[in-house]
């Protein structure tokens, strides 16, 4: 079991605007991190030899592993495919030029899978390297879980934030449907690919949006704090938690019994059956539009593609329109049953996968417990402090109604520390 010190992104600020740390120094360490831990965890596709080092701006000094699927007109953007090894874009996505912008450094190009699909790649979970880290976004999650970088973007189109931050125990932040802007990304599914953020704990994650997007989204002093007594927080009985390993069914009843000695008002919430059904509807929307954006690479560069990637386009491709139709309007009803939940209750608590990382390099894991919320647009967020017998981290998944970001972060701050106490 290897152990991880992971860099915080609150103590990095704290430490640069005391004076006790420079911009030049904050890269150095990731930098140095990087060279020493890589070889073994292999999360990067691209490390930038000459990182750029501002000194102005609220993310000065802060290095920020970008997830390969985003334009980077500075480092080469693969997208995780062989087709696009030699690919250069002209200009960053938005996001990237965001993060430049603020102030940070792109460090390099985390490892995605290809397309951020399915397919896995070569990288190993840092607490256990015989374990997947989940996927797509599974070199940011574990660059940032091995100590390497203090923060690092993602994307989700089902799982792909929520999930490998659960496996490689770290905060992951899915916002709400397009707060951060998606152009400039490698799109799979347009209606569900979602940029989110990685980070090491979820008062880290929440600074990172605040700081990237200057939005009011921080939990720290001088922050809003969330009252216990006024969240009503309802454990999501869905039927999917029967299928649930025994561990994560643990965890999340150990949360449930956290929150509430922390103050919150617990109870227990069923899933009305038409989001049920809007899950089910989740993988005719993506396959189809999967089939549209993806059509030209299939014909252009099926023979590099990987056998389930190009089945996938393939399946997408004969879902007729009156059946992606149809599926939409379940994903409507589904979002309006969503919107009739939260006024019940302020938080759901959901597992963030069905157990620990699963073993072996395979798979990168099973999306069933995120590809709803990804669907609904609502923001949510995976909160570590569990682990299951063998020293794995278990995450514990917060979703927030529509546009309830900063309720949500600072909700889930808190819940992290009554996780921990």
């Amino acid at each position: 079991m290897a152990e991880n010190r992971m860099m915080s992104l609150a103590a990095l600020i704290k430490a640069r605007d005391a004076g006790k740390a420079d911009p030049g120094l904050m890269v150095a360490l990731s930098r140095d991190a990087i060279a020493r831990k890589d070889p073994d965890i292999k999360a990067f596709a691209h490390v930038a030899d000459e990182p750029v080092i501002r000194t102005e701006g609220p993310l000065a000094g802060v290095a920020i592993g970008i997830k390969d699927i985003f334009d980077t007109f500075d480092q080469p953007t693969s997208y995780g495919s062989p087709a696009y090894a030699a690919h250069r874009p002209r200009t960053d996505a938005a996001i990237v030029d965001l993060a430049r912008r603020r102030g940070s450094t792109i460090i390099g190009k985390t490892v995605t899978t290809e397309f951020a699909f399915l397919n896995p790649a070569q990288t190993v979970n840092p607490h256990n390297h015989a374990h997947t880290p989940g996927g797509s976004s599974s070199g940011s999650a574990a660059a940032v879980a091995a100590g390497m970088i203090p923060a690092a973007t993602g994307t989700q189109t089902g799982g792909s934030v929520i999930r490998p931050a659960s496996y490689c125990g770290i905060a992951g932040y899915k916002p709400s449907f397009r707060l951060l802007p998606v152009t400039g990304i490698k799109h799979f599914a347009p209606t569900l690919d979602t940029v989110g953020l990685f980070a090491a704990g979820v008062a880290d994650v929440a600074l990172l949006a605040a700081l990237l997007t200057g939005r009011n989204l921080g939990t720290g002093p001088g922050d809003e704090a969330a009252e216990p007594a006024k969240i009503r927080v309802g454990l999501y009985r869905c039927a999917l938690l029967e299928g649930a390993d025994p561990d994560m069914q643990a965890a999340l009843n150990r949360a449930a019994d956290k929150a509430s000695d922390a103050g919150f008002d617990v109870g227990e919430i069923g899933e009305p059956e038409s989001m049920a059904m809007a899950r089910d509807a989740h993988a005719d929307i993506q396959n189809f539009e999967a089939g549209l954006v993806c059509g030209s690479d299939l014909a252009l560069f099926g023979d590099q593609m990987s056998e389930i990637l190009k089945a996938t386009i393939e399946r997408g491709q004969a879902i007729t329109p009156d059946a992606y139709d149809a599926a939409r309007k379940l994903a409507k009803r589904g979002r309006a049953a969503t919107r009739a939940l939260f006024n019940e209750v302020d938080i759901l608590l959901t597992p963030s996968a069905p157990g620990s990382a699963p073993l072996g390099l395979e798979s990168t894991g099973d999306p069933r417990f995120n590809k709803l919320w990804t669907l609904m647009g609502t923001p949510a967020v995976n909160i570590p402090g569990f682990r299951n017998a063998s020293g794995l981290p278990l995450g514990i998944q917060a979703v927030a109604r529509f546009g309830q970001d900063k309720a949500l972060l600072s909700v889930a701050a808190a819940l992290e520390q009554a996780f921990r106490d």
